[in-house]
């Protein structure tokens, strides 16, 4: 009933820009927090961006916070992840989801449903 599909990842050199976006199928989107999470090899899945539906209120952890940016459009049902200035260090594989709530969390065991996953590597 509800999709997710992420796309937009590469590979980079160190200080370059990518952005990621993913479709959300039905009428999931609206009225639903989101966000985006990430996992790289032998670590847990951790969150780099989320945004509340009402008033698109969003949070980053430190870890990006000031060079990664999460942004929607409403009517296109889509999700966006503008991450600039990346580091080696960000490299992971980027999921996007959504928690079927109108409030954002952190922790990735509340989000409901998530996409396949889009591969980030910066790399020099």
């Amino acid at each position: 009933q509800v999709q997710l599909v992420g796309s937009g990842g590469g590979l980079v050199q160190p200080g370059g820009s990518l952005r990621l976006s993913c479709v959300v199928s039905g009428r999931a989107f609206r009225g639903y927090a989101m966000g985006w999470f990430r996992q790289a090899p032998g670590k847990e899945r951790e969150f780099v961006a989320v945004m509340d539906w009402i008033g698109g209120t969003t949070a980053y952890p430190d870890s990006v916070k000031g060079r990664f940016t999460m942004s929607r459009d409403n009517a296109k049902n889509t999700m966006y992840l503008q991450m600039n200035s990346l580091k080696p260090e960000d490299t992971a594989v980027y999921y996007c989801a959504v928690h079927r709530r109108s409030y954002y969390s952190t922790n990735a065991a509340d989000l409901d449903s998530w996409g396949k996953g889009t591969q980030v590597t910066v790399s020099s």
